[in-house]
């Protein structure tokens, strides 16, 4: 019963901390969503297959 309590009382604390992160935010938008701006997701640097954006470009836009 305790692990359970303890579980359920850290993934409480994730989602609180996520909520509170796109509260924060302007736009309530995460920053850095678009795989093709990590190095290591995208080491030949294609373009996001979702907005179609280079590495080089600062956000991911959304269709």
């Amino acid at each position: 019963m305790k692990l359970a309590l303890l579980t359920i009382g850290i993934l409480f604390l994730c989602v609180g901390g996520m909520a509170i992160k796109i509260w924060a935010k302007k736009g309530g938008k995460f920053s850095g969503t678009c795989a093709s701006q990590n190095p290591h997701l995208n080491p030949e640097g294609e373009p996001c297959s979702f907005c179609g954006r280079t590495p080089d470009e600062q956000e991911c836009r959304n269709k």
